[in-house]
């Protein structure tokens, strides 16, 4: 549905009067790290060093197949932060056990999983996990547009969408976005898909598959706020407000993971061994520039060794994350950070020699 000049104009006006109001009556003031954590004392100063002290905690691994060494500031051990994006590096990994399960195929089209009739029935479940299938970034709309545009100034969620709501709107979504266009909307999608061949809901399906073998025993698919406790922590934006958790059961596959460092740990070295179930999405299939995409996970040379790093990053209203592996070194790498900025410092913090 087109969005009238008119009433998104007035809509506009008045979600800027109130969030500039409520900013100005507030004025919140960003947290600054403490200087010493948990852990590893060498490997929280450097990470508070890289990535900067201006957020309310901060996570970081190294990680080899023989050792894990983690640090954790400004916040107890197992405390859970939203990794984001990372998300869909999970959904990727389900979807590359699916295949070799004989659940799905790469050219299983939508049509053949979820009660959808326009275009989105002839795409494939691979084109969603490359971000090829020409859906937009997010769902569209004006509903959607208000929402977003309100969630950015208020630090609100903006995807509480249902799963159903998800499939609707990228139903009724064109599909003209140009090849490689970064979509959370795909990524839901691909998720109900997966979710639909297997018959159980995603975030069952996840735990099930994924999670649980990988030993993530503190990790949770976090479809709504009711479900956090005390160890997930608040994330805060770069002004330092307070930012509501992005839980939402249609969006989930995209990026409503919470993890804690160790868990995040354990996902990295199992992708550095190579033991990981559907260890196959990290194989490059096709250009996401400039990167090579798998299965949801990037690929790239590192500017400094020519080694093929595998990552994803991650950015909720109050977190920021990055996790990646250099296999040739035989290293992976985990930041974690209650800090929503952009750009996000964990993700070059991530890569820094």
């Amino acid at each position: 549905m087109p969005f009238p000049t008119r009433r998104a104009t007035v809509l506009m006006a008045m979600c800027a009067a109130v969030a500039l109001g409520l900013a100005v009556l507030t004025r919140p003031t960003p947290t600054t790290l403490p200087v010493t954590g948990t852990g590893d004392a060498a490997l929280a100063a450097l990470g508070r060093e890289v990535v900067g002290p201006d957020r309310p905690a901060l996570a970081v691994a190294a990680v080899t197949a023989d050792r894990t060494r983690t640090a954790v500031l400004g916040a107890a051990p197992d405390a859970r932060f939203e990794i984001g994006s990372i998300t869909k590096g999970l959904t990727g990994l389900l979807f590359a056990d699916m295949i070799a399960r004989g659940e799905v195929a790469p050219t299983t089209t939508v049509g053949a999983l979820l009660p959808v009739e326009g275009p989105l029935a002839g795409v494939t479940v691979e084109q969603l996990a490359t971000h090829r299938s020409g859906l937009p970034s997010v769902p569209g709309g004006v509903g959607p547009f208000v929402r977003g545009w309100w969630s950015a100034l208020t630090a609100g969620n903006p995807y509480p969408y249902s799963t159903a709501e998800i499939i609707a709107a990228a139903d009724d979504a064109p599909l003209d976005a140009p090849p490689g266009t970064y979509s959370n909307l795909g990524f839901a999608v691909l998720g109900a898909a997966l979710a639909a061949a297997a018959d159980r809901p995603y975030a069952q399906l996840l735990t099930e598959r994924v999670l649980t073998p990988l030993g993530m025993a503190g990790a949770a698919v976090v479809t709504t706020p009711d479900a956090l406790g005390p160890r997930d922590l608040t994330g805060e934006t770069p002004g330092g407000r307070r930012a509501d958790p992005w839980a939402g059961e249609g969006i989930a596959p995209a990026g409503s993971v919470r993890a804690d460092i160790t868990d995040t740990a354990r996902l990295a070295r199992a992708l550095l061994v190579g033991d990981a179930p559907g260890i196959d999405a990290l194989r490059p299939r096709a250009d996401l520039p400039p990167d090579r995409i798998g299965w949801g996970w990037l690929s790239r040379p590192d500017k400094v060794t020519g080694h093929t790093v595998v990552w994803h990053n991650g950015g909720t209203g109050g977190f920021t994350s990055f996790l990646g592996v250099d296999r040739e070194a035989g290293v992976a790498v985990v930041v974690l950070s209650a800090g929503g900025e952009s750009p996000d410092p964990p993700t070059p913090a991530g890569v820094t020699p």
